[in-house]
């Protein structure tokens, strides 16, 4: 197995990690209630997407 031999100085190891960012997530606008969602996910508060109607998903929870 590879082992470094010298330590990564404060420098490198801080400018590799500055493309570490987080990205902000996408809303749009839902065609039926104007609410912020998420794009290509059924619609939170209406449950519409892509002209058809998903009603609240049931959870199953797994017993074990």
């Amino acid at each position: 197995m590879a082992v470094p031999k010298r330590k990564t100085s404060r420098s490198n190891t801080r400018s590799r990690r500055a493309n570490w960012k987080a990205t902000p997530v996408t809303l749009t606008a839902c065609p039926q209630c104007k609410a912020p969602t998420q794009p290509h996910i059924a619609c939170p508060s209406c449950g519409n997407y892509n002209g058809r109607h998903y009603g609240v998903a049931e959870r199953t929870e797994h017993q074990g």
